[in-house]
């Protein structure tokens, strides 16, 4: 029943949202946030389809993103550069806050003061894409360098939780590597799933599969859908495959 209830006030400010010229995304983080603010609880249905969502937007990230483009000055130069005048400018209002006994804040030492501030200069990639997609600018200039700022963000971010939360990834994690050589097998999969529901079907196993495959080796499964993402991003059905995964990811965001 609470499952009815969070679809049906996400769907209400959603569209709320869209009438005042926003992404509806922002009408179903505002019914997260009012529904979580008054106690309301969601159940497993919710949170399923957050993570499934989240985890397929990645993988159609990897799908749009070309290497060369994390490579690029504008994009590693930008994103080391905003982070770090982020963390000094919020480190020093922390203090400022503290200092003049702002509550909770006024009890964070040095150290944690540095994290929190790490961590408030990441910016929402679920957010900025669904913005981008719906102007439909993914592709531009500003938008492939929005989204290559906001990979390089993502992987600070996977090491900084790994490392604050004590994950450290196995020794089997290695294994991993030896998804490079297998690029081609993935190639002749996606050719021989034709088009339709086989190969969404397609894009489905190998972006949640590669996320569980990431998560059993102890390292974040959102990362994996992200890489195996962008394995498969050179080839001609990529973007045919990043189509026909718009839909499923869309309705499972909305639980994000």
């Amino acid at each position: 029943m609470l499952d009815v209830l969070w679809i049906a006030v996400a769907f209400g400010l959603g569209l709320v949202s869209r009438q005042l010229g926003l992404p509806p995304l922002v009408g179903y983080l505002l019914a997260g946030f009012g529904l979580h603010h008054y106690g309301v609880e969601a159940d497993d249905v919710i949170h399923e389809f957050s993570e499934l969502g989240v985890t397929l937007l990645l993988f159609i990230i990897g799908l749009k993103l070309k290497l060369g483009n994390l490579a690029a000055p504008r994009v590693w130069g930008t994103a080391g550069i905003h982070m770090a005048v982020a963390v000094a400018f919020l480190s020093l209002l922390l203090m400022v806050l503290g200092a003049a006994g702002v509550r909770f804040v006024s009890e964070l030492d040095m150290e944690a003061t540095v994290l929190l501030a790490l961590a408030l200069s990441f910016s929402s990639t679920v957010f900025a894409v669904k913005v981008l997609e719906e102007k439909g600018e993914m592709g531009s200039l500003y938008g492939a360098t929005a989204i290559g700022i906001l990979i390089i963000q993502d992987l600070v971010a996977v090491i900084f939780l790994a490392f604050s939360a004590g994950k450290i990834p196995s020794l089997w994690a290695l294994l991993l590597l030896l998804l490079i050589p297998a690029r081609p097998l993935l190639y002749r999969a996606m050719e021989r799933s034709g088009h339709g529901e086989l190969l969404a079907l397609f894009g489905l196993t190998l972006g949640l599969g590669g996320a569980q495959l990431f998560e059993i080796v102890s390292v974040k499964g959102d990362l994996g859908a992200l890489i195996l993402g962008v394995l498969v991003a050179s080839h001609p059905k990529a973007e045919e495959l990043s189509k026909s995964l718009l839909n499923f990811k869309d309705r499972f965001l909305v639980g994000f």
